[in-house]
């Protein structure tokens, strides 16, 4: 069960979230912009969160226009801030760049600002995935219940700041999640899910139970020291490049929130060349190398769950 002092916790750490995110606008307002180029992606519907994306279209936004579309998109943490037919369970993304010139008090102010957000993002986490004591599958409840139509996704997201980049172009990424696993941490994980008293459409709380009981019975069939793994794509994800040129060095960050870029005019920083993100097409992508999979089959398709073969 949740501490007693929790929900006091839970309310005052959002609530200074929120004053931080508010505090932001004004602060990043009060600078020169220098570039400011955002993209829309389409947003997913409700039913389709599962669907296989093979296209995106993307509208591009840019200068003043984009500045304002990417502050609020910092404080859309909330359900009803989304469109109707939209997916609560879905990521809203927003990759881009804003580019500001500021010098030395106003970096500072700026980091500041920004670190301490992202401190109350990660507290906010850890209250609610760690110090609530809650198992995943109770933790909407919990949430929802305190803080009614929180989307934790965005509400978790850190943004993102760059310091005096040369260039900043935009891509796509398609990654697998992939994560070892022992034959006993598969049965525990498999046992937390049949203990959690909820149900999965389309199935009744007794029809999901028995799926789980019988994979359950699947995996101890194997031997225990066999190699399992969680082998699951993940939908693709909006990226940027960054090049740095007083270090010869390109660093690539995921982008689901415009990056706030940061030029220094007083070390001589100027704006950085900001690409475009063009539409995304899965069949068009060709990557450079596919390394060869060690020999698996599909065990229980739900969980992704491979064992060697």
């Amino acid at each position: 069960m949740p501490a007693l002092d929790l929900t006091e916790r839970l309310n005052t750490c959002f609530n200074t979230l929120q004053l931080r995110l508010t505090a932001l606008e004004p602060l990043l307002s009060d600078f020169r912009l220098l570039a400011a180029r955002v993209f829309t992606l389409p947003e997913v519907e409700k039913g389709q969160e599962q669907d296989e994306i093979t296209t995106l279209t993307v509208e591009q936004q840019v200068g003043k226009t984009a500045l304002a579309t990417g502050v609020a998109h910092f404080q859309r943490l909330f359900i009803y801030q989304q469109n109707q037919n939209s997916s609560s369970k879905a990521a809203i993304r927003l990759p881009g760049a804003l580019c500001f010139a500021v010098d030395n008090d106003q970096y500072a102010a700026a980091v500041s600002l920004i670190s301490e957000i992202n401190d109350l993002k990660t507290h906010l986490s850890r209250l609610i995935t760690v110090e609530s004591q809650l198992p995943p599958e109770q933790r909407f409840d919990f949430v929802h219940r305190h803080l009614r139509g929180l989307k934790t996704l965005s509400a978790y997201r850190g943004l993102q700041v760059i310091s005096d980049p040369a260039t900043v172009r935009f891509g796509w990424a398609n990654k697998q999640v992939i994560k070892n696993l022992t034959r006993k941490e598969v049965l525990t994980l498999l046992q937390k899910s049949l203990h959690g008293g909820r149900a999965v459409p389309p199935y009744t709380r007794e029809q999901w139970q028995e799926r789980v009981r019988e994979e359950i019975n699947l995996v101890s069939k194997l031997p225990p020291d066999i190699p399992l793994k969680i082998k699951r794509p993940v939908k693709v994800q909006p990226i940027a490049r960054v090049w740095y040129q007083a270090q010869k060095k390109q660093v690539q960050y995921a982008c689901p929130s415009p990056l706030i870029v940061l030029c220094r005019t007083q070390k001589g920083a100027t704006a950085p060349m900001l690409g475009e993100l063009l539409n995304y097409d899965r069949h068009t992508i060709r990557p450079k190398h596919v390394p060869a999979a060690l020999p698996a089959h599909l065990l229980i398709e739900r969980l992704h769950l491979y064992v060697a073969t």
